[in-house]
């Protein structure tokens, strides 16, 4: 797909795969495979169950059985993703009406598969979708904002800034319900073991091998929130810039995105600075809109790491202390995960610098304050 820096064509969201109506989700996944996937699917609908039974291949951290491995890189490779769980596998394509004309909501929604972990496996990914279908205004909005910079027409970009604005602000609303439906111990104690991969995972130092398929093991990441294209989107639009190490991680989880969906990342990238825009216009509401929009999105990664300190920094603290005298449920809980793991995030970065960095990098995207004459 060619990006289209210069063309007079308005940019438009259709030649991306994502939809008006539900932005990077998937309409209507597919439930079942061909009949060839079966074997497959029955493992896939049955892992907390076999789990739990002990019954999964023992040497299943070491290698891939030829039988699981060979059918999951092909339609990895035809779906351009990566063989493990991704965002898009757990999160975009992984849901379900409870009742088929019923709302898009989380008391109406469940998943296809899932992994142990119970209810707050069910309420962590779906509360997931809710912030993706809560971002579906904002991503209306982009190509918005980029056909008002091209012509320059400065009431179209502020109107549009506005929409992004509440969108984030719905995001941040929908992540809170995290607190109210996900349980801290069993996220930091089973829930993470199963969404971290085999890429700077110390469990795991020398990735995995899937048999049939490859010799030598290879290195992939866990599933991570940063592997959702639509922070990635908003700070190619705001101009947000990640330097260093975050940067290189926020590159490298684009890679476990759909292909349409990390084009249409890199394609804002390549439209005319937003930001240089605003500093040209020297139109008040202009600014204003456009710092509030950076606000928000300062507040969104602000609260995420809050939730990060709740379902990870200080499971882990707790961890520490009950290794060694295992008092009550939670501590068993929590002491399931590997010691290895601890304040490590599921795709394989260390979480709270990386995440108080990239904040502080959305920060530097606001415009300097104007020396009142």
């Amino acid at each position: 797909m060619a990006a289209r820096k210069d063309s007079t064509t308005p940019f438009s969201l259709d030649l991306y795969h994502v939809s008006e109506e539900l932005g990077f989700i998937l309409p209507e996944p597919l439930q079942n495979l061909p009949p060839y996937y079966q074997p497959w699917m029955d493992i896939a609908c049955q892992v907390p169950e076999l789990v739990l039974a002990h019954e999964l291949r023992s040497q299943v951290n070491k290698m891939l059985p030829c039988t699981l491995a060979v059918p999951y890189w092909e339609v990895s490779r035809r779906l351009g993703l990566p063989p493990i769980l991704t965002h898009a596998d757990a999160v975009l394509a992984n849901w379900r009406k409870k009742d088929p004309d019923g709302p898009l909501d989380i008391e109406n929604l469940e998943l296809l598969v899932s992994i142990p972990g119970g209810e707050s496996v069910q309420g962590f990914f779906l509360v997931t979708l809710m912030v993706e279908r809560a971002a579906i205004p904002a991503l209306r909005s982009i190509p918005k904002v980029i056909n008002g910079v091209r012509c320059g027409d400065s009431k179209a970009v502020v109107t549009a800034l506005e929409e992004i604005s509440q969108s984030i602000d719905g995001m941040v609303g929908c992540l809170k319900l995290m607190q109210v439906h996900v349980d801290p111990s069993v996220f930091y104690g089973i829930m993470r073991i199963f969404l971290s991969g085999w890429k700077d995972n110390p469990c795991m130092p020398n990735g995995l091998v899937y048999e049939g398929v490859q010799i030598e093991p290879v290195e992939y990441s866990g599933g991570s929130a940063a592997q959702s294209s639509l922070l990635h989107c908003f700070d190619e639009l705001l101009g947000v810039k990640h330097e260093d190490k975050s940067g290189a991680f926020l590159t490298r989880m684009r890679s476990y995105m759909l292909p349409a969906h990390k084009q249409l990342i890199q394609d804002i990238s390549l439209q005319p600075s937003l930001r240089t825009f605003v500093q040209q216009q020297a139109n008040e509401d202009l600014t204003e809109a456009f710092q509030e929009c950076v606000s928000k999105l300062l507040a969104l990664r602000s609260y995420h790491i809050t939730v990060v300190t709740r379902f990870i920094t200080i499971p882990a603290s707790k961890a520490r202390q009950l290794y060694n005298r295992k008092e009550d449920t939670e501590a068993e809980m929590i002491c399931k995960a590997p010691r290895a793991l601890e304040e490590r995030g599921t795709g394989g970065s260390g979480i709270m610098s990386f995440l108080k960095t990239v904040r502080n990098q959305t920060r530097d995207a606001l415009l300097p304050k104007q020396a009142k004459r």
